[in-house]
């Protein structure tokens, strides 16, 4: 065996060279065919076992660690990435191209230095994409706010989620922006409370407003017993006092929120209406005196 078959070294492709050498081969032109024939060999069995074997398994762990469709799907992807990638790489390994792979690992980490100081806002909104995956305090479909702006969530991808306001309008907001700050997500659970202010004169019976409040709380379908609705006198204004009720509905959205609230404060206003229990609107008085000067300078009219 000459020399350039000697290097393609005592491996996989130094025994496929070596056969070719004995079929008949030049030396030169097995030991290439050799490298290439272990690349694309060891290539084919481990992309074909990943794909069998390897992403199912880990499909199967991302279901049994409860993620959602919307997480696993680009998880997937980046997964079967990495394994690509360790698919190539061993497959380099295997051909022989020992120099060649460590020439293309020196080049890809430069450039993924370059293109990280490049990249930074994008790489942060990635990192953040993936606690949002991994931490989960939302989902597709959940209402969220933050940064005063509010919303139901259509789409999470890993550098931006997409959501939905309630004028119909469409926001594109940076992963990042929603791992920063604080996230308000009403219907993460599975009860929310809601807390509803009603003001009364200071001539109206607190005690009789207060067992309307209860009573129309208990009559509305969408509002729950248990825990059940409560009222307290939280304030002493300038020209009523105010009763808070808090009541529980459960399940929530954000119809279900906007509609069970509306609803429960018309029936109270009707129900005080009824019963002659004042909801005083601020007054203000002036006083002084009124003073018009200048009349020495106004002549009358002529006739």
């Amino acid at each position: 065996m000459s020399a350039v078959a000697l290097q393609t070294g005592v491996g996989l492709s130094g025994s496929i060279a070596r056969f070719l050498a004995d079929l008949g081969l030049p030396d030169s032109i097995a030991g290439l065919a050799g490298q290439a024939i272990a690349f694309l060999s060891v290539f084919v069995v481990l992309f074909y076992v990943t794909r069998a074997v390897l992403i199912p398994v880990i499909e199967r762990v991302m279901e049994s660690r409860g993620l959602e469709p919307h997480a696993r799907k680009p998880l997937r992807r980046l997964t079967a990435v990495v394994l690509g990638f360790a698919a190539v790489t061993i497959a380099f390994g295997a051909a022989g191209y020992g120099d060649l792979l460590q020439s293309l690992a020196t080049v890809a980490a430069a450039a993924t230095l370059a293109i990280g100081f490049a990249l930074q806002d994008v790489l942060k909104n990635f990192v953040a994409g993936i606690f949002i995956y991994t931490d989960r305090p939302f989902k597709i479909g959940d209402w969220i706010e933050w940064d005063g702006n509010s919303g139901i969530v259509e789409d999470i991808s890993f550098r931006v989620s997409r959501v939905r306001t309630f004028d119909n309008e469409l926001l594109t907001v940076p992963n990042s922006s929603l791992t920063d700050g604080v996230i308000k997500n009403p219907v993460a659970k599975q009860k929310l409370r809601l807390q509803v202010p009603f003001g009364i004169g200071y001539d109206d019976d607190i005690d009789r407003a207060t067992e309307i409040i209860i009573e129309e709380a208990d009559n509305h379908e969408e509002i729950l017993d248990d825990p059940a609705p409560t009222v307290r006198l939280t304030e002493l204004g300038d020209s009523s006092v105010t009763l808070k009720s808090r009541i529980w509905i459960d399940d929530p959205s954000r119809g279900d929120f906007v509609k069970t609230r509306a609803e429960y404060v018309q029936t109270v206003k009707e129900r005080f209406d009824a019963e002659g229990i004042d909801i005083p609107y601020p007054n203000r008085t002036l006083g002084g005196d009124l003073t018009v000067a200048g009349l020495e300078e106004v002549s009358p009219a002529d006739d």
